[in-house]
């Protein structure tokens, strides 16, 4: 039976590395049929064989991002895209062109601004009256944590001086009390809840756009990781279920469905109801968000001992615990023996173990079944839990483009957490060290979702094109172990187990990169580039064609 695709001329990364003697790979339907030499496969070639000539290039399954938000992404794409900018200059002239350009837009939305171009991370809502003066503007910035607003928009939110902060959140104030224009955490959903929703059809195109996108990016599969509503964003759960069953959904894709922290086990049904609406065809909703506190740079990641201030004094903050941790436990039991994935963003070493030991009482309770929990982000990890993600069978879902020095890190990061905990920073070569599976992902719109710059950090530790110095280089990652991540790893995550690997029987999702990183210096990783990406067989982007 001749092959409907076939590789050949090429190395190809298999469970055992890319190795000299799998230079070919046949594809049939939807599956891989063969992998061996040019030779051994060429008889698999018929006259409607479609062959690609690798060209010394590598043939890896396809990539998987195992946490992404491509459907805001897509939507801040097409709004005030404020990301990649470095001042605060840059960044204010880039809302007023926006706002110039659309007059007729009721809301200024959008975001992505970097909290390294303002002081103290906080800009003020002076900036925005300067260029906006008349309309309210909501502007969530590049970890989607915080939010800058302007006078308009406070005002229409009615926070005043004598507004208090949520219980999951903080409204950022001058000297004398006035809230300043920026909004962490739960804050946000006071001015978010007030800004115009993306309708159904823009929610739909802001999907297909992502996906392209990651396509092109070699990414065939990814982990949806916020269905439901939050903080202001867009529920995209529509978007998945009407492209699932046209068609146009040409990824595979599960989603993590939202838990709402300000609830408790009375949802759980709801969720089960959920999963089984929200799951056809390549979308699938098994999996449950569970996000236990913030992010460090604000002072909201939850951490054991308390944060520093500006002169490295202890402070008495210990950042938030959103998920009240004496509940934890029972919350992942229940959903656990219910099947579903338990999905936690677990950033500060206090998150850490309350997730982690919110897992081992779930295994104590029902035994080590096949749901595979994993935890996000792990900025901050205790070495005392490290080997606890081997013995649980909790998989670290890393965002390894964050493992570097850079603006945020150094300034907003490393002064507050001190020398001890800074060194605790996304630990990938000790847990991989202890046993632990590495799963990989973005997070965007939050960072790049391109997973070469994310295995080149992974590796390198240093940003791709950087000069600064290592960062914490006990940490790097072999460039087989990161790619694993980033394609077997996810693929486990996402219950994907026909994916992620080139073998016989396996689903034909396929990338083709521009060149063999194994064949250069580790500092070129990042520079290689997708020339072909497929999903069951289909090419659904190729460089060529762009």
């Amino acid at each position: 039976m001749h092959a409907d695709l076939l590789f050949t001329g090429g190395r190809v990364l298999t469970d055992e590395g890319p190795t000299a003697t799998a230079t070919a790979v046949a594809v049939t339907g939807e599956r891989i049929t063969a992998v061996g030499s040019p030779g051994e496969l060429r008889e698999l070639a018929g006259p409607r064989t479609e062959v690609v000539d690798l060209a010394g290039r590598l043939l890896l399954p396809g990539f998987q991002d195992a946490h992404v938000h491509p459907v805001p992404a897509g939507l801040e794409l097409t709004q005030c895209d404020l990301s990649g900018l470095r001042t605060a200059a840059e960044t204010v002239a880039a809302v007023r062109a926006y706002a110039d350009a659309h007059p007729e837009r009721a809301w200024i939305l959008g975001g992505g601004w970097s909290m390294e171009a303002f002081e103290g991370g906080t800009p003020t809502k002076e900036l925005l009256d300067a260029v906006v003066p008349d309309r309210p503007v909501y502007l969530p910035n590049r970890d989607h944590h915080g939010a800058w607003v302007n006078s308009r928009a406070l005002e229409l939110a009615g926070i005043g001086r004598d507004t208090p902060d949520p219980a999951d959140g903080r409204i950022e104030r001058d000297a004398s009390g006035v809230p300043s224009g920026t909004l962490q955490e739960g804050a946000m959903q006071l001015v978010g809840r007030l800004a115009p929703p993306a309708g159904p059809a823009d929610r739909l195109a802001a999907l297909l756009h992502a996906q392209r996108h990651l396509h092109a990016l070699g990414i065939t599969a990814w982990q949806d990781a916020l269905i439901g509503d939050f903080l202001g964003m867009d529920d995209p759960s529509s978007a998945y279920l009407t492209a699932a069953r046209d068609g146009s959904l040409t990824a595979r894709v599960v989603g993590a469905l939202w838990w709402d922290r300000e609830r408790g086990a009375e949802q759980i049904p709801e969720l089960v109801e959920k999963r089984a609406a929200l799951s056809h065809g390549r979308f699938r909703a098994g999996t449950v968000k569970l996000m236990l506190d913030g992010v460090a740079e604000n002072g909201t990641a939850a951490l054991l001992d308390p944060y520093l201030d500006k002169c490295g004094c202890t402070t008495g903050n210990r950042g938030k615990s959103f998920i009240d941790p004496r509940h934890l436990p029972q919350y992942v039991t229940e959903l656990d023996a219910l099947g579903f994935q338990c999905h936690f963003h677990a950033l500060g070493d206090r998150a850490v173990r309350d997730a982690l030991d919110a897992v081992e009482a779930a295994r104590a309770a029902n035994g080590m079944s096949d749901t595979r929990p994993h935890l996000a982000h792990l900025q901050v990890v205790h070495p005392a839990d490290v080997p606890r993600f081997a013995r649980l069978g909790a998989t670290a879902n890393i965002q390894a483009l964050w493992a570097a020095h850079e603006p945020q890190m150094d300034e907003l990061t490393i002064p507050f957490l001190g020398p001890e905990r800074a060194g605790w920073q996304y630990p990938f070569g000790s847990l991989l060290r202890s046993g632990a599976r590495l799963a990989g992902g973005s997070d965007w719109p939050v960072s790049s979702p391109d997973p070469l710059q994310g295995i080149h950090v992974a590796v390198n530790r240093v940003e791709p094109g950087g000069d600064a110095p290592v960062f914490l280089p006990e940490e790097r990652l072999g460039l087989a172990a990161a790619l694993r991540a980033y394609t077997a790893g996810s693929a486990y995550v996402n219950h994907l187990d026909g994916t992620g690997r080139v073998a016989v029987g396996a689903l034909a999702d396929l990338v083709v990169l521009d060149r063999d990183p194994f064949a250069g210096p580790p500092e070129r990783i990042a520079d290689a580039r997708v020339a072909h990406t497929y999903v069951g067989g289909a090419r659904v982007y190729s460089a060529q064609e762009a």
